[in-house]
């Protein structure tokens, strides 16, 4: 290796150097050797995961993603190659070998005759399904795999979406839709996020590692590989998993296809359009391949927002029960996701190509945030408006290339360079730019008829008297039924800007060499480096305040917003009707959009006499950094028998990290607070060995087991500069990120046994562990120091934890069916998730047992298809069980926040017109399945989210293939 890990010290061999050492001295190693390259194709395109070997020398291997492979031989003169695929006619083919590397070219298989034919012939989405199994099949990791195609089937519109229905994935979903994926049930930020093997820059603004994937189409997507045992050649940083979004390359032959789709939404009840295009192509007798892609999806949605705050933070226990605020809020918006793609790849000869691929990929949520709130402890309505208009960009460009520089070594290199960014530009005035929020309350004069003897507002199975209500049947509980909220008694009391934004920028290098040491043994190493520079702002309030609403005399009256510009609010299909019952009186019309950012300008702020009282305490919440990690790897694969295949190897990675922020402090006397920049570092190292078996039970059937040490780095906000002391309050309150925080490591144990199907399916199962190190948490702490009490809130290596689980699944067509029948077909798998992490009791000296926060004990896909004669009709569930989300250290385990289970029904239809038209059909969240949460008890909701169904018809064209 080059790479020499020590913790003050890192020598490392320049790339450039290290190829030119290589390709001079590694050839010199092995002489006399044999090496057949080729490619395998089929209708369909190339054929990843095909089957190829020379029955004289027992010598065998597979087809890569892009139906390459390099098969050694160790002999010379006549050789016979076997080549099978799935639903193929077998080929064999006798080649003259020579000394050094011989040139197989692409050999065509065609489809077997009979049943299975007859469907890769006439289905849509068979030859998908053989390309995902046969990848799985030959895969040295435990992953599964889907196909672009696959992707298409079904009505998934990004990355996140794409991989929702692969067994032990489950996804969160933001408005409707998934922006982020898990792998087993660990949380979010413990998947690695990858494109084509390297991790992807998080514009996460909370501060987590996971990328945003709802900026990415699933149209630019070649393949997804979802691995769950990881091997040494990939980034170790994966507790959960990785999910690797293959971009797509240039095409064995030309390509051209074309969609276009309209739809509606039913709660926005406005329309829809998404359109791509893909086309690929070879010039120059084969040796330069281009494929280009686009996608465009535009759609209105809406969603109803139900939510609850509770009165947590007081120190009676019943009352922190207790409802301090009510919100309906409506979402009624726009969102648009551009991509385009572009891969390059030129093949210079049978041993050496280059390859270039870019992505341009951009996402805008647009929507107008109409908030009613009752505030039952101050006695008041409360409405904001707010204009929210969020982008995501995610651009970048890989340069890399394969070189096999003897017959029996191979090299590959790659450098890359990715951008992402998570912004908002309004409001266009005043030099701040963000979110802005226009805040009015008006006060409720006669007060409540439904509050508890101690004066608080519970639900009536909370309420220490039964007083209270139900939360599917809301009442404000007015005394005076006139006291409605009223748009000429809300006076605007607050602006505020809001500002999120958050940038990542990743450059990389790496570098692998494949040596074929011996007839059965093949030993690869490598190394990567990637240098990160990431700067975030999130928390950060710029806020205006009126005089009027401050007490100072002479200031001007506070407006209203019967005062103010207003427009129609967007009723739809009706208010908040889910609730049971009538809240027209909530829904007030809002102030336009030019208006609300007239407010920010300068001179209408002093006009009417706002001020700005914007905290100094702001610049804690703004931070810059870079982190270099410095990894590489050594791993042997080994063919110990026929049947029986071990991967063992080692993997280290050594991170260094440096953030700058700044650290506030207020003054006890005079109330001043005092900023001080502050900067600091986190080095760390972890060494990751991993060992896989995999034994062949015959043609069919795969038995696994693995070993593999993984990692998680800490979120950016755990290990943020920043620091705010409060010296005003007793006690002082501290809170501060933690620099010194160590990563956390899990030993994982996987077997799993896989068994394929003659006619393209799969049944699968098998059992995992997790011994999970230094998990990291939220810590509140009290303590004294020279006479003063301190509360102290920060982030902290606490607790280990453990997960275990088992998963299964059966893809079967059931073509023993007679007559029509026999195109019916079944996907289903099931995972069972237990983790276990105690959680300690703020100040008790007590720990609470818990799971891991995102962690559903259940998941399951279920999908009902058939397929017959260009006719395929697809109803897919997606199921996912509650999951803790928020957990309280004060106040313990009746105030976490959990998500409640989610089911949802989709379904999709295609038919075939032409060999080369389709049309469809694709609906979306057909039972309209609500989001909720809810704290500790399943009926004390603190949030519930209606999205309406959604759906579309298009055709598809594909004009040449």
């Amino acid at each position: 290796m080059y790479f020499l890990f020590k913790q003050k010290t890192t020598q490392v061999i320049s790339p450039a150097r290290l190829i030119l050492l290589s390709a001079m001295v590694l050839p010199a190693m092995f002489t006399n050797a044999q090496t057949i390259k080729g490619t395998v194709s089929g209708k369909e395109g190339q054929l990843p995961g095909a089957s190829v070997q020379s029955p004289a020398t027992r010598q065998s291997t597979s087809t890569d993603l892009n139906g390459s492979f390099t098969l050694n031989t160790h002999t010379t003169g006549k050789v016979k190659v076997l080549v099978s695929y799935i639903g193929h006619t077998s080929e064999e083919i006798e080649l003259d070998v020579k000394n050094g590397i011989n040139d197989a070219g692409v050999i065509i298989l065609t489809p077997t005759e009979g049943q299975l034919g007859e469907v890769l012939v006439k289905g849509t989405m068979a030859p998908s399904q053989i390309k995902a199994l046969s990848i799985k099949k030959n895969s040295l990791a435990i992953m599964d795999v889907i196909a672009a195609d696959a992707i298409g089937k079904l009505p998934d519109r990004n990355a996140a979406e794409a991989v929702q229905r692969v067994q032990g994935v489950a996804v969160a979903r933001y408005h409707g839709e998934a922006d982020a994926a898990t792998v087993r049930g660990t949380p979010f930020a413990w998947t690695s996020t990858m494109f084509n093997g390297s991790r992807l820059p998080s514009a996460n603004v909370t501060g987590g590692r996971n990328s945003v994937l709802d900026a990415v189409p699933s149209e630019m997507i070649q393949y997804v590989q979802v691995a769950k045992a990881l091997t040494p050649d990939m980034e170790g940083d994966a507790i959960g998993g990785s999910i690797n979004f293959i971009t797509r390359t240039a095409p064995a032959k030309r390509q051209l296809n074309v969609s276009a789709a309209g739809g509606y939404n039913t709660f926005s009840q406005n329309g829809t359009y998404n359109g791509s295009v893909v086309y690929g192509d070879r010039f120059f007798k084969g040796k330069l391949g281009v494929m280009v892609a686009g996608a465009i999806w535009d759609r209105q949605w809406g969603t109803d927002s139900y939510d609850i705050a509770y009165n947590t933070g007081l120190t009676d226990p019943t009352q922190q029960k207790s409802i301090s605020t009510v919100m309906l809020k409506r979402y009624m918006g726009r969102r648009q996701t551009y991509g385009g793609n572009v891969g390059l790849e030129y093949k210079f000869n049978t041993s050496n190509k280059i390859y270039f691929r870019g992505l341009m990929d951009k996402f805008n949520d647009i929507r107008p945030v109409y908030e009613s709130y009752v505030d039952y402890n101050n006695s008041r309505y409360q409405y904001n408006y707010r204009y929210s208009y969020y982008q995501t960009t995610l651009n970048g460009a890989e340069l890399g290339g394969e070189h096999q520089l003897s017959s029996r070594i191979k090299m590959d290199w790659a450098v890359s360079d990715y951008y992402t960014k998570f912004f908002l530009e309004t409001p266009p005035t005043n030099n701040n730019k963000g979110l802005p929020i226009a805040t009015f309350r008006q006060k409720i004069n006669g007060g409540f008829n439904n509050l508890s003897s101690d004066g608080k507002r519970y639900w009536g199975f909370d309420s220490p008297d039964g007083i209270g209500g139900d939360p599917l049947h809301f009442d404000a509980g007015l005394k005076d039924p006139s006291e409605v909220m009223d748009a000429s008694k809300l006076t605007l009391q607050q602006l505020v800007i809001s500002q999120l934004d958050t940038k990542e920028h990743d450059k990389t290098a790496q570098l692998n060499f494949k040596v074929n040491v011996a007839t059965k043994v093949n030993l690869k190493f490598g190394g990567k480096y990637r240098h990160k520079d990431r700067t975030s702002t999130f928390g950060s309030n710029i806020v205006y305040l009126p005089g009027a609403a401050l007490g100072i005399p002479n200031s001007p009256a506070l407006l209203t917003l019967s005062q103010l510009q207003r427009t129609a609010f967007p009723e739809k299909a009706g208010f908040f009707t889910k609730l049971k019952s009538n809240h027209d009186n909530l829904m007030m019309d809002p102030i336009t959009k030019e208006q609300l950012l007239n407010l920010y300008d300068p001179a209408t702020l002093k006009a009417n006499g706002f001020g700005d009282y914007t905290s100094a305490s702001n610049a804690t919440n703004i931070y810059t950094g870079t982190e270099n990690v410095a990894a590489g790897y050594a791993m042997a694969e080994i063919d110990a028998t026929d049947k029986l295949k071990i991967v063992a190897g080692v993997r280290n990675e050594y991170t260094s990290l440096n953030m700058q922020g700044s650290k506030a402090t207020k003054d006890a006397t005079s109330g001043a607070t005092n900023i001080s920049d502050v900067e600091v570092k986190n080095n760390y190292n972890a060494l990751l060995p991993m060992l896989h078996l995999k034994y062949a039970l015959n043609d069919h059937a795969n038995l696994r087991a693995a070993y593999t040490r993984t990692f998680i780095r800490p979120n950016f906000t755990d290990l943020t500069p920043g620091e705010s002391i409060d010296n005003s309050k007793s006690p002082v309150t501290i809170t501060r990120g933690n620099p010194a925080l160590k990563p956390t490591f899990s030993s994982n144990f996987d077997v799993m046994g896989e068994y394929y199907f003659n006619n393209i399916g799969l049944l699968s199962g098998g059992v995992f562990y997790k011994q999970i190190k230094d998990v990291i948490f939220s810590d509140r702490t009290t303590y004294s120091e020279n006479g003063g009490s301190y509360v102290l809130t920060q982030a902290r290596n606490l607790n280990d934890a453990k997960l275990f689980g088992f998963e299964g699944g059966i893809n079967k067509r059931l073509s023993f069916l007679p007559g029509i029948l026999a195109g019916l077909g079944v996907e289903f798998n099931y995972t069972y998730i237990h983790s276990e992490v105690e959680v300690p009791r703020t100040g008790t000296g007590l720990s609470d047992k818990t799971s891991l926060p995102n962690q559903s004990k259940n998941i399951f896909n279920s999908i009902l298809f058939y397929e017959r004669n260009g006719i395929m009709v697809r109803l897919a569930g997606n199921y996912r069980g509650a999951s803790v989300e928020t957990i309280n250290q004060a106040a313990g385990k009746d105030f976490y926040v959990w998500t409640d289970k989610n089911f949802t029904i989709d379904a999709s239809a295609t038919v075939n017109i032409t060999k080369s038209l389709r049309v469809f059909v694709e609906l979306n969240n057909l039972t309209n399945e609500p989001l909720r949460l809810y704290m500790g008890d399943k009926r004390r909701v603190t949030s519930t989210e209606w999205y309406g169904s959604r759906g579309q018809a298009g055709i598809r064209w594909d004009i040449i293939k």
